[in-house]
């Protein structure tokens, strides 16, 4: 089924598209109502939920929220325990090889791997705190 393309999901998308930081939906609202003063929260999930599902976004979602990306090649992701913020990762920048008998038996169409630890800037600052 062919879904209309509203100039709120319009707007929602280019917002996505404009940032690297893997926002929250309430981010993308707070955006959003200043292109669009009256537009609601639930229409930005509803929106949302159509850009996934038409493969146009990622959404991350840790257990606790969701994060949402608009860069849907092949690539991974690093969270940090800190501050909280997600980085785009390579496959180049990182060795990362799977089982040939794991691609005999699954037929792999993507990966989604997010890496945890602390980002460099949070790691500046803890040496910061510590001189």
């Amino acid at each position: 089924m062919q879904r209309r393309n509203t100039n709120q999901r319009k707007v929602i998308y280019e917002i996505l598209k404009s940032t690297d930081i893997h926002p929250t939906a309430d981010w993308i609202y707070e955006r959003a109502r200043k292109v669009i003063p009256n537009i609601s929260l639930g229409t930005v999930y509803r929106n949302l939920k159509i850009l996934k599902d038409e493969g146009l976004i990622l959404e991350l979602n840790d257990g606790k929220q969701s994060r949402f990306d608009a860069r849907t090649d092949n690539h991974l992701h690093f969270k940090c325990e800190m501050c909280n913020s997600i980085y785009d990762i390579d496959f180049n920048a990182i060795s990362l090889q799977i089982n040939d008998k794991i691609l005999d038996v699954f037929n792999v169409k993507s990966v989604d791997i997010v890496l945890n630890g602390i980002c460099p800037k949070c790691i500046g600052d803890e040496r910061e705190k510590d001189n």
